[in-house]
Formats: C-alpha cells, sequence, structure tokens
C-alpha cells in the first residue's frame, strides 16, 4: 500500500512537471514571441533606401549622428502597414574619440499624426532596438536627447520582421516562479514535514535554499572587483561627489588619525560658517573651493559621519592585507562589502526565523518555515540594499547582520526542549531557580554584537532592548533570587555581566572615536554634514512628521500601463524637508507584515511560548523607530530598514498561527500535549479546505510581494535607477514587455 501511494505521488508530480514545463514553453514561445508571430506577413521592403532626417541630425564621418537641435532631431520612413514594428539600425561605433556615442538612447516613434510613447533602447540590446508602432503610411523616429549627444544610428526600417526569440533568462524566471509556487502551494509535500532544526537533511535544504544567493553574490564581487574604481565625481564650480567614504576612513586609519585625507581648501577653512549655504554658493562661484557631498567638515578637517565599525572589519584590513604587494594597498570596493554582508545577514536571519518559528509553533512545517524567512527578508527591505550599492547602504548592511546575528546567539543561549530527550543545557551555563539556565558565552557573544550597532547604525542598537522579554523569565527569578536573599550577589551578576562587560569593550572605544573627533562621546557628526542645507541649524518640519510617519507604513502603490507596471508614489510635504520617493510604504510592499498588529491580541495563544513580550515589544520599537526617522531624518526609502526587520519579528507567530491553526507552542519544561493525551484542536482536519486556502491566499499574497520587490528595480525614478547604472539589462527587460 505504501508503495502503490509513493507510486501515485510520484506519477502526480511527474504530470505537474511535466504541465509546469509546456506551460513555460507555450508562455516563451507563444506569448513572449507574438511580434514574430504576427509578424510573419510584413512585406520586409522599405519605400526609402535611406531614410529622411531632420535638421537637428548630422551624421559624421564615423557614421554616427549628432543631435543639433533636439527640436528637429529626427528620421523618417515610409511604411506600408504590413507590420505593426520598425527596426533601428546600429552604426558600428568606432574604438576611441574623445566624445563617446551613447549606449542607451530615448527615442518615441510617431507614425502620420499619431505620437508614440518615449523608450529607452539600447544598441547592446538587440530586442530592445524594434519598436511598436500604431499603423501609418509612415513613421518618424524622434531622437529624445539634448544637444550635443552622440546617437549610434545608421538607419530606421518599417515593414519589419521580428526574429523568433528563445530566452533562457526568461525561462529560468518563469521556472523559478513555478518551482517556489510548487513548493508552497497547500498540497505540498513540505507542508508535511514537520521542522526539525537538528535534522542533517533539513540543514542541507537550508545550505540548497541560500545557494542561489550564494552564487548570485560570488558573481557579483568577482564582476564588481573587475569593473570597480575610485568613484570620485569633481565638479569646479559645485559639491565634489566622493562614494569611497569607507575607504577614505580606513586609509586614515592606517594614518593614525581621526579625520580624512582629503584636501581642504584655504577659503572653505577660512571661511567664518563654511556650513551656511549662502557661503558656501559664494565659494563655489571661485572656482577654486572644494566641498566634498556629504561628509562632515568640523575643526578645518573632513570627516565621515558614518560608524567606524564597517571600516575597521573590512576596509581597513583589506587595505592593510593588499599592502604588503601594492605600496599603500588597493580599495575594497563599497558594492563589495555590501553585498557580502547581505549575504551573511540572510544567513544569519534564517538561523534567527528557524530557531523562533521552531520555539513558537513546534509543529510547524518546513513550508511555513520558509515562508516567513522569505517574508522576513522582504520586510527587512534587503532587496533596497541589494539594489543600491553605494556608501548609503553599508550601515544599513552591517547593523542587520549583526543584529540578526546578535539575537540568534541571544536565543540560543537559552536551550532547547527536544522531545524525549528533555532539554540540552550548554556547558558553562549560568541557571537561577524558577528560569531555564543561560550560556554565558552565547549571551555574551550576543550582546557584542547587538553593541556593534553603535558604530554600524545606532538606531538598531534600540535591539538591545529585547533582551527583556527574551530573558524575562531570567530577570524576574535573579530579582527574586535577590529580594529572597537565596541567591548570592556575585552569582546573581554573572548573567549582567556577560552582557554588559562585552557591549561596554565594543562601545567606549566608538566613544573615545567620537570624542577625539568632535569632542562628545555621542556625536558622530551628523550636524557637520555638507548637504543641501545647514544641518547645523535645520530641523525637520513638525508639518512632515505625520505624513511621513504615514507614508513610511501606509503608502500606496502607484500603478502604470507599461512595464515596470509600478512607478514612484508621489507625496506633497507642506513645508520642505528632505524625502525620498519610494514605490510604496511597507505595508504595501509587504502586506503580510500587516499581521503583526494582531500580535498584541494573541497573548493567550503565545503564552505558552514567553514570546509574546518579544513581539509586542518588536511591534512598539518598529512604530517608535518609525517616527524618530520621520522626526529626525525624512522620509527616505533606506530608513525602512531601520524598523522593517522589527515588524517582521512581531508579524512571525501571527502568520504561523495562521498556516498551522493547530500548531500551539510548547511551555518551556512542560511537556508536550500529546505525551498527556490531551486533544489538540486542528484546524486542519476539521476544516481542511478553508485551511487550504488560507495557506494559498497567504502564497499569493507572498508571490506578489516578490514579484513586486523585483520590478521596483525597473522603475526608472528611484535612486540609482537600473536604467543608469546598467541600461542593457533594463532594455533587454522592457523589451519582453513591447509586444
Amino acid at each position: 500500500m505504501k508503495t502503490l501511494y509513493i507510486e501515485c505521488a510520484m506519477g502526480a508530480a511527474g504530470d505537474m512537471l511535466a504541465a509546469a514545463l509546456l506551460a513555460i514553453l507555450v508562455i516563451e514561445c507563444v506569448a513572449f514571441n507574438m511580434p514574430f508571430w504576427t509578424t510573419l506577413g510584413a512585406s520586409t521592403d522599405s519605400a526609402a533606401a535611406t531614410n529622411v532626417m531632420g535638421d537637428g541630425l548630422k551624421r559624421g564621418e564615423d557614421g554616427i549622428l549628432t543631435v543639433t537641435d533636439p527640436t528637429s532631431a529626427y528620421m523618417e520612413v515610409s511604411a506600408d502597414g504590413t507590420s505593426s514594428y520598425v527596426r533601428i539600425e546600429a552604426a558600428n561605433t568606432p574604438e576611441g574619440g574623445d566624445v563617446k556615442a551613447a549606449n542607451n538612447v530615448f527615442v518615441r516613434a510617431d507614425t502620420d499624426s499619431r505620437a508614440g510613447d518615449i523608450t529607452s533602447v539600447s544598441t547592446s540590446a538587440p530586442r530592445s532596438l524594434y519598436l511598436k508602432v500604431k499603423p501609418g503610411s509612415s513613421v518618424r523616429l524622434w531622437i529624445e536627447e539634448p544637444v550635443g549627444s552622440r546617437i549610434p544610428f545608421s538607419a530606421v526600417r518599417a515593414n519589419v520582421r521580428v526574429p523568433f526569440e528563445f530566452s533562457w533568462l526568461r525561462v529560468s524566471i518563469m521556472a523559478a516562479v513555478a518551482l517556489l509556487v510548487a513548493l508552497w502551494r497547500p498540497g505540498s509535500a513540505l507542508w508535511r514535514i514537520r521542522l526539525n532544526p537538528a535534522s542533517v537533511r533539513q540543514r542541507w535544504a537550508l545550505v540548497a535554499f541560500l545557494a542561489p544567493l550564494a552564487i548570485y553574490t560570488t558573481v557579483r564581487i568577482v564582476g564588481e572587483f573587475l569593473v570597480s574604481g575610485p568613484l570620485v565625481f569633481p565638479n569646479p564650480h559645485g559639491y565634489t561627489y566622493d562614494f569611497d567614504q569607507y575607504d577614505h576612513v580606513a586609509q586614515s586609519l592606517l594614518n593614525g588619525r581621526v579625520w580624512l585625507d582629503l584636501p581642504v581648501s584655504p577659503e572653505l577653512a577660512q571661511a567664518a560658517n563654511p556650513h551656511d549655504i549662502l557661503v558656501r554658493g559664494q565659494l563655489f562661484e571661485s572656482g577654486k573651493t572644494q566641498i566634498f557631498w556629504d561628509y562632515a567638515f568640523y575643526g578645518g578637517h573632513w570627516y565621515s559621519y558614518f560608524g567606524v565599525v564597517p571600516a575597521v572589519l573590512f576596509f581597513l584590513p583589506f587595505r592593510a592585507i593588499t599592502s604588503l604587494w601594492t605600496p599603500g594597498g588597493m580599495m575594497l570596493p563599497t558594492s563589495v562589502c555590501i553585498l557580502l554582508m547581505m549575504f551573511l545577514f540572510a544567513v544569519f536571519a534564517c538561523l534567527l526565523v528557524i530557531r523562533l518559528t521552531h520555539r513558537l509553533c513546534p509543529n510547524a512545517s518546513v513550508a511555513a518555515t520558509s515562508i516567513v524567512i522569505v517574508m522576513f527578508l522582504l520586510g527587512s527591505n534587503a532587496s533596497y540594499l541589494h539594489f543600491r550599492l553605494n556608501f548609503y547602504s553599508v550601515p544599513f548592511a552591517a547593523s542587520l547582520m549583526f543584529t540578526t546575528l546578535g539575537l540568534w546567539l541571544w536565543l540560543k543561549a537559552t536551550p532547547e526542549r527536544h522531545p524525549g530527550r528533555g532539554e540540552h543545557v550548554h556547558v558553562g551555563s549560568w541557571s537561577v531557580a524558577g528560569a531555564q539556565p543561560l550560556s554565558l558565552r552565547y549571551l555574551a557573544a550576543g550582546a557584542a554584537c547587538i553593541a556593534a550597532n553603535f558604530g554600524c547604525r545606532p538606531t538598531f542598537a534600540l535591539s538591545a532592548l529585547l533582551c527583556f522579554p527574551i530573558f524575562w523569565p531570567q530577570i524576574t527569578s535573579l530579582l527574586q533570587g535577590l529580594k529572597s536573599r537565596s541567591l548570592p550577589p556575585r552569582r546573581a551578576l554573572r548573567a549582567p555581566a556577560a552582557v554588559i562587560i562585552p557591549a561596554l569593550i565594543v562601545v567606549l572605544p566608538l566613544m573615545a572615536y567620537n570624542v577625539a573627533r568632535f569632542g562628545s562621546p555621542l556625536d558622530f557628526g551628523n550636524d557637520y554634514q555638507m548637504t543641501v542645507t545647514d544641518m547645523t541649524r535645520f530641523v525637520q518640519p513638525t508639518a512632515n512628521f505625520l505624513p511621513s510617519v504615514g507614508a513610511y507604513l501606509f503608502l500606496p502603490l502607484r500603478f502604470t500601463s507599461e512595464f515596470p507596471f509600478i512607478g514612484m508614489t508621489p507625496i506633497a510635504f507642506r513645508e520642505w524637508g528632505y524625502y525620498e520617493l519610494m514605490a510604496g510604504g511597507l505595508f504595501a510592499t509587504c502586506p503580510l507584515l500587516l499581521l503583526a498588529l494582531a500580535a498584541p491580541f494573541l497573548r493567550r495563544r503565545m503564552h505558552r511560548s514567553g514570546y509574546w513580550g518579544l513581539a509586542t515589544c518588536s511591534l512598539a520599537l518598529a512604530v517608535l523607530l518609525a517616527v524618530f526617522d520621520s522626526h529626525t531624518a525624512g522620509l527616505g526609502w533606506r530608513y525602512i530598514c531601520d524598523f522593517g526587520w522589527m515588524m517582521a519579528i512581531a508579524a512571525l507567530a501571527p502568520m504561523l498561527y495562521l498556516m498551522h491553526p493547530g500548531g500551539d507552542a510548547i511551555a518551556a519544561g512542560a511537556p508536550d500535549p500529546s505525551e498527556r493525551n490531551e486533544p489538540r484542536r486542528d484546524v486542519t482536519k476539521r476544516h481542511p479546505m478553508v485551511l487550504a486556502c488560507v495557506r494559498g491566499l497567504v502564497v499569493a499574497v507572498l508571490m506578489a510581494s516578490i514579484i513586486l520587490a523585483v520590478l521596483a528595480c525597473f522603475i526608472p525614478g528611484r535612486d540609482d535607477s537600473l536604467i543608469n547604472n546598467n541600461p542593457v539589462l533594463y532594455d533587454t527587460v522592457v523589451a519582453w514587455f513591447r509586444l
């Protein structure tokens, strides 16, 4: 019977696999190749051997067009209506030259009196050179570029046949989506496999889960080492943009200085108030003053107001090691550091969520665990940091890495209860009557990691408050022992000392570093940064406070009719203040985090696990940090990293209980209800269709959030937009949807 069941299951899996492959092939060969099928009858003849060019274009001897007047920069060709596509023919771009031809060009294809849409094409993305046009007897291709732009176009052709294209990248993406749906669908076998962190197979499954990210990280790091260089962009009458802040900090520390080895203009050093925006404007007019954008200027020296810990851990050792064969050492690309830290964050986040899941819901399935892991990664705003690989992302990536590692170590400090085997007690543990013993080494290591946030992104240091709900049983037992005098003070202080001493070892040198720079242990130099205003006087407008908080959490999505089908959602403030356009608020981009709002009402449900305090405290801190960022920093997409992960921790338990209604956690030290022969209410058995619908809805919402995070990378108006940083990839993908 068992063999028959296995054979039936394998047969069903094979049928599903065949159906998925067939669907992918149909979508690839038919849907994405509709331009090929609809242009089979095209005449392929163009009425003109050469195009009619407007007076705003001039072709040079090298065959490259130059825009002389954008109001008449067009190429025109006759059409016979047999094809709804035109093809731009790329010109051979000669090597060298003073001015390079543009690789990415904005164009607009009009037919007769019908205007087309402005779109981007790239000569390195052949499919993007095919443009869909409305029916007409002629096509006029407008070059939407400024005067002096060199355009590598030789001609535009109408009546063309679009070639058939089989894209392995598209197929791989569809296969990945199909795989996730197959693994997470309510009938998947993963819902019947109970999470067991001690299982060797499940540990290897976690490795397989992280393998694609590891491969991606490795490939990106190798690529960044090959192409990265100094990111310095001087401007004689404006700011100098130097994005190698952390490497400058590393060099200064190697040279025994706390200030940066950046040139200081005498005019700037002698200015009465160099932070005054009018004074800076006057200095710019002379063309001799060099002012570095977003660096701190104080006491005649340049500083970085970003935390020093990433520079000490990554940039400084890289400089020191490479100096063995290169005088002065080599620069570690900032993007490499971010990619490495984000991978480590993903590893520690998985370990943290798995440990929380196992304690909150011991009967949780592997499917539910993987779903909450992905929700946590999305809620933490990790996709933004993976996309924007400049120095602004370094402190967030570092703090996410340290915080998840620290919390995992703290949770690991308390022993786990294994059914049938009792509790696993760590060697060198500290115990007090009435509470579980604690491992002092894990306690100390976690405290050191949490304290490191002080030198990365200080707002993450508030995560130290989570030690109270995590260790509340030990804290209350300790206080009771001291009150009743049954616990000697020396023994009672061992656990607090294991937290405080490592934290001080980390924090005190960082405070001394601040004192050496700005004279105060809590002054990081934020008020001395050179940006668009005088930060020594600027205060975020009170009128912008509530709209900023609302935008962080509830800013709605803005849908568009063209790829990527979403855009930046505009927001208007009554007064000027810093803000960065975003695709949507935290709950709009990851709706499953709304479940965090249910955490305070699940006290009875979470009583057995003892993690109601952790969930509610995380929710409270998340809201507090959203309020703090709105009050002090304004509105920034990257600032969601401060509190998004906390909101995800608060949403963890409600989401697990939604997917496993009967999977109550087992109380610490209490026997499993099954061992007491007590019935467990299980909605799975009573209402399987309802539970399947709930799980299906959760999977659908999570898949939508994943797709949204990918599409957000292609929004043209965002900071460091893909259309500027990687136009070939952008134009290649956009062309897929130009049907």
